[in-house]
């Protein structure tokens, strides 16, 4: 088991962050065969293709030989510095690795990869060993994730804008529950069960950095050393239903009654969020969206209410029952 020790100071200074370099590193081991996250079959199917034309026409294979199932090179997911941190931010922060912290990262993962390639073994003995490394990064995130990270990013917002309201409401305890099933607050720390050792971490006053996750569902992952700061990245609350629903989930019965784009916006509410995730998950204008939600209010199918600075958008049951009745018809 591991145990956070949680003093007044850590409670003041923990925050939540998001790393799109850690969620294209999980999505490389998935794809690569690796064993503990879940991808649904349809979307696994949907990569393939690109993941493979990437290893064959880029120095993919480099990156992958820096992963294996239970860790990676520090310097490809580098710690994010909060809720804005974009892929351009990342891809900076990894040119900047100074060539001597690469070369430790690689000794250490090619140790425990011996089956590394003599190609993906020269490009990493070579000196432009970051930028190349960078580079074929940059290629899989193009490829492989960007389409896709607007959407898969508001479910990790929404999911930081609940999680935020409830640690300030309510308090940790609250704002842990149902985060991940081996994951709990008990006397004053966090406790993350399923480790082999018993180990204690003080925070000592730095607080907490917690990453919801979409492509590490539905592990949960902790760092306790440098570079990053002591986190946990967890999966990002209705990732597993956006699994299963797929990447438009709006019923044709009720696109048919009420629109399409208005049945989108309800079949995306499955849990409350505000006006620009909406927007930014179904890639929509902002303002365009805030139309439509003002309609369906007034229609009685969504309840309006305030968290902080963020105006949530949620289903009435009304909603939910023609959501529920268009569903059931289809089947």
């Amino acid at each position: 088991m591991l145990r956070f020790e949680v003093g007044t100071d850590d409670l003041l200074h923990s925050r939540f962050a998001l790393s799109p370099a850690f969620e294209l590193a999980t999505l490389l081991r998935v794809l690569a065969g690796g064993k503990g996250q879940e991808l649904p079959a349809a979307w696994a199917a949907g990569l393939r293709p690109a993941f493979e034309r990437l290893r064959a026409s880029t120095e993919l294979d480099a990156v992958l030989a820096l992963q294996n199932a239970s860790f990676g090179a520090d310097f490809i997911a580098p710690p994010p510095a909060g809720l804005a941190q974009g892929w351009t931010d990342d891809l900076a922060a990894i040119r900047r690795t100074p060539l001597a912290t690469a070369r430790t990262d690689i000794a250490r993962c090619l140790a425990a990869h011996p089956q590394a390639g003599p190609e993906a073994r020269a490009v990493l003995a070579a000196e432009d060993v970051v930028d190349r490394v960078a580079t074929a990064l940059d290629q899989a995130w193009h490829a492989l994730l960007a389409p896709d990270w607007p959407q898969l990013r508001a479910i990790c917002e929404r999911d930081v804008v609940h999680r935020a309201g409830l640690l300030g409401r309510h308090g940790w305890a609250a704002a842990l529950e149902g985060l991940h099933p081996w994951l709990r607050w008990r006397d004053g720390g966090i406790e993350l069960s399923g480790r082999s050792a018993d180990t204690v971490v003080r925070l000592g006053g730095a607080g907490l950095l917690l990453v919801p996750s979409v492509f590490n569902h539905p592990q949960i992952a902790s760092f306790t050393d440098d570079p990053w700061p002591k986190a946990i990245v967890y999966p990002a609350r209705g990732i597993a239903a956006f699994w299963e629903s797929g990447r438009d989930p709006a019923p044709e019965a009720l696109a048919a009654l009420i629109g399409a784009t208005r049945a989108r916006l309800l079949a995306a509410l499955d849990q409350p969020a505000g006006t620009s995730q909406l927007a930014r998950s179904l890639g929509l204008a902002t303002g365009a969206v805030g139309d439509h939600l003002a309609v369906l209010r007034r229609a009685g199918l969504l309840h309006r209410a305030r968290d902080g600075r963020t105006v949530l958008y949620r289903r009435t049951p009304l909603a939910e029952a023609l959501l529920g009745g268009a569903q059931a018809g289809e089947r």
